[in-house]
């Protein structure tokens, strides 16, 4: 990197014919500069191509524009665009963003996670980790020691947190009143890894919905999966031992859909004329699946953008002294996109 040649604002300052505090009001906006004294130091400021210091400012205004995310699963579809509308809307608002994987799905050392928050002295934090049941009381307790907002992405909700998250348990309940309304009555689950708040949620809203039309479900009914297609094709194979006589399965998530309808074709069954399919996310390859995948849509990118949304709210409400309560939450609704694998044939 070139430092002599740097243009600074000392440079700017002795070019334009001012002191270095009136280029520094000019370049924050501060109103209490002359209109022809802000003309020329701007004409100074293109001329010499000077750009501001952001460490510089950040001191000054006591602001770094830097925000913290925390995020697991990123080989999974779901938590990977999520990233990706968290950073586009942060880059929109002109927010950096300070990335943090982590390896597992739980935090081993809270101590130096919250040690790093404030020596990097970010803003705000969006918590992005899938929810797990056994460590989301412990996490929001534990972060509730920050002098900065969290906000918690796909959290199920929780009194007193800030949260965006998807109606998991209606998606569950519509996927399954779906196959219903096609006529299906023996109605399986292939549930993801019911640690995880999001598939708990799918599998309530199965189970309660099938009772709310009186058909019963029972243990055999259902088998547990780890969100990949590999876990789909073996919860599939339990099922057809421990459930003959279904005639629809509901999936939680369309990965594990895709991977039991491949076993089904590998066992001479055909779908949806032996046994229909519904999935959850709208993948891309849900579309283009054989034969093309009804599924619950959630949109992973606007899930991210408003989790951004709603930490800058809550980190400005903070800088203005406004109480927090004043920030509200957000539960974010599901489609339903209807396919060739639900449509009942007979």
């Amino acid at each position: 990197m070139d430092t002599k040649n740097r243009v600074t604002i000392q440079k700017v300052a002795a070019v334009a014919g001012v002191s270095k505090q009136t280029v520094s009001r000019v370049i924050n906006n501060h109103p209490d500069v002359a209109d022809i004294t802000r003309e020329q130091v701007q004409k100074v400021i293109d001329e010499l191509g000077y750009h501001p210091s952001a460490v510089a400012r950040s001191l000054t205004m006591q602001r770094t524009h830097t925000i913290a995310v925390v995020t697991a699963g990123l080989n999974l579809a779901g938590p990977s665009k999520v990233l990706h509308g968290l950073a586009l809307k942060a880059e929109e608002a002109g927010y950096a963003l300070l990335l943090k994987n982590l390896p597992g799905f739980q935090v081993e050392d809270y101590a130096s996670l919250i040690r790093y928050f404030n020596e990097m002295q970010v803003e705000g934090v969006a918590w992005a980790v899938p929810d797990t049941n056994y460590q989301r009381l412990e996490t929001i307790e534990k972060l509730a020691k920050l002098p900065m907002p969290v906000v918690y992405q796909g959290s199920a909700p929780i009194e007193g947190a800030l949260y965006v998250t998807v109606d998991n348990y209606d998606g569950g309940c519509r996927a399954t009143q779906h196959l219903i309304d096609q006529g299906y009555r023996h109605i399986a689950h292939i549930s993801g890894p019911l640690s995880f708040g999001d598939a708990e949620a799918r599998k309530t809203g199965w189970h309660d919905t099938l009772e709310k039309n009186g058909l019963h479900p029972v243990d055999a009914h259902w088998a547990e999966g780890d969100w990949n297609s590999a876990s789909g094709a073996e919860a599939i194979s339990r099922l057809l031992n421990t459930y003959p006589g279904m005639d629809a399965v509901f999936a939680g998530n369309d990965q594990m859909a895709i991977g039991a309808i491949e076993k089904l074709h590998e066992s001479g069954l055909r779908v949806p004329e032996d046994i229909a399919f519904i999935g959850y996310d709208n993948i891309a390859e849900s579309a283009y699946n054989s034969p093309p995948l009804t599924t619950m849509s959630q949109d992973f990118h606007l899930m991210g953008a408003r989790t951004i949304e709603v930490l800058l709210e809550a980190i400005n409400a903070q800088h203005t002294g406004k109480k927090p309560n004043t920030v509200k939450p957000v539960m974010l609704a599901t489609d339903l996109i209807v396919r060739r694998s639900s449509i009942r044939t007979q």
